[in-house]
């Protein structure tokens, strides 16, 4: 609860902006599993990562002791464009749920990119720079990542490849057209430019892709390149890390006015917003120094933690990735078409995964059309059109707000708003037109993605 009155946006200086990312790792209970290499079904060693990622960034995935791991001053100037982010407090939206619950929400969408991506995009195209290649590759889903990393790849001076879902970019095609307005070449996945693109279109005539396909494209792509690595918007370790900084500065903007949250909510796809949102705050619960109730939001049309098996699986649908423990529905799952955001990967980041399976945060699945209810409601009051992956904990803190107004509990919620919807009219259209629809997989469409999952010794019991 508040101690003084909250005004409607909490702005940081630049000077309190973070100088160092959170390490979440460095107080988890459980002993985070480490990559596997397929070949010889050992954990991978830095020199195994080496091929695909940047050297710094492989350090940093395989960090599990440092608390703190320091910003460079080159990262920092680049975040000073669009950073500290504001913290907002929704008092419109309190007064239309006529809830006594207090929310607030932190907004990653105030940059040109429109999301949270730009955290990670910029650490990591300032480490390729730093590491003297002269390209990157990429796969993205909904295309805010594609176009994070475009912008930071134009900062710094780097080509850039960026294998884009097919129905992606078919759906959102003035998304693909800022990533080519920054100068990245785009290319719709499955393709044919790759083996790996050739295969799976053999495999799935017609498929929309997924961004298991889009991976497995860009990292080949990569290794088959002379200067050139291979970079991730989410799921891996080093990306949650960097993603940190939005849980930071929401931490010292609401510990100015004496808040401390009774529930965080953030959307999951990989996992990195919410990874980063909740890891200043998990951390000292895993000290026991809080009890905040953590709550991750998926599609209910891509359930990797609601309804996933927590195993050994490939990043890719080609299979050319290590093998990483996580909630997953195999790297062959393909989500369904019809689903209108981002938030398709077949898989949730290990450290998400290893704190779900421990009982230290909830998570809900929820239909496209009750998120696009909320999506509305929240627009209509809060002025944001946000995106459809931030639109999912906006649903369920919507839910949460009115589980205490029933309850007559005065409760504080926060929330992760990650970005603006406005590259995802063809979306609202659908909803405003009355043709959205929901996909909600049956046990027998997630056995096929499941019998993708390699039946290992690493996965004994697991399956």
């Amino acid at each position: 609860m508040a101690t003084k009155q909250v005004p409607y946006k909490i702005y940081l200086s630049e000077e309190e902006m973070p100088k160092a990312w959170y390490n979440v790792k460095a107080h988890m209970k459980t002993e985070h599993a480490p990559f596997i290499n397929p070949a010889t079904m050992q954990p991978c060693t830095k020199d195994d990562l080496r091929p695909v990622f940047c050297d710094e960034c492989i350090d940093q995935e395989l960090n599990e002791t440092d608390e703190y791991i320091g910003i460079p001053d080159g990262i920092r100037d680049f975040y000073r464009t669009f950073r500290p982010s504001p913290l907002i407090r929704a008092y419109f939206l309190e007064k239309l749920l006529d809830t006594p619950a207090e929310i607030y929400y932190k907004f990653e969408g105030n940059n040109t990119s429109g999301s949270h991506k730009l955290n990670s995009a910029a650490a990591q195209a300032y480490y390729a720079k730093q590491q003297g290649l002269t390209s990157i590759t990429t796969e993205t889903g909904a295309g805010q990542w594609g176009t994070a990393l475009a912008m930071a790849a134009a900062f710094f001076g780097l080509h850039l490849d960026v294998y884009m879902v097919k129905v992606s970019s078919e759906q959102k095609p003035y998304r693909k057209e800022v990533i080519r307005t920054y100068g990245a070449n785009v290319i719709p996945s499955p393709s044919d430019t790759t083996e790996a693109g050739r295969k799976i279109l053999a495999a799935f005539p017609g498929t929309g892709g997924s961004l298991g396909c889009a991976i497995s494209e860009a990292v080949e792509k990569a290794v088959t390149t002379p200067d050139c690595r291979y970079v991730l918007g989410s799921v891996l370790d080093h990306v949650l890390l960097h993603q940190s900084v939005i849980g930071l500065e929401s931490k010292t903007a609401l510990e100015k006015y004496g808040v401390t949250p009774d529930i965080i909510i953030g959307c999951m796809g990989g996992g990195s917003n919410f990874g980063g949102l909740i890891a200043p705050y998990m951390g000292e619960r895993l000290q026991g120094k809080n009890n905040i109730e953590f709550v991750g939001v998926e599609p209910a049309s891509c359930p990797s933690l609601t309804r996933g098996k927590f195993a050994y699986d490939f990043c890719d649908s080609a299979k050319i990735t290590p093998l990483a423990k996580m909630y997953t529905l195999g790297c062959g799952f393909m989500p369904s078409p019809n689903h209108a955001g981002g938030l398709r990967y077949h898989g949730m980041s290990p450290i998400v995964s290893q704190l779900y399976h421990d009982g230290y945060l909830r998570a809900v699945a929820v239909e496209q059309s009750k998120v696009f209810d909320a999506a509305v409601m929240f627009a209509k009051c809060e002025g944001i059109l946000p995106a459809p992956e931030s639109s999912h904990a906006i649903r369920v803190a919507i839910d949460e707000a009115l589980k205490c107004k029933e309850e007559g509990k005065k409760k504080t919620i926060l929330f992760g708003l990650t970005g603006t919807g406005y590259f995802d009219l063809a979306a609202y259209k659908q909803y405003n037109d009355g043709t959205m629809t929901d996909y909600v997989p049956t046990d027998a469409d997630l056995a096929k993605g499941f019998a993708t999952i390699p039946d290992c010794p690493v996965n004994k019991g697991a399956l």
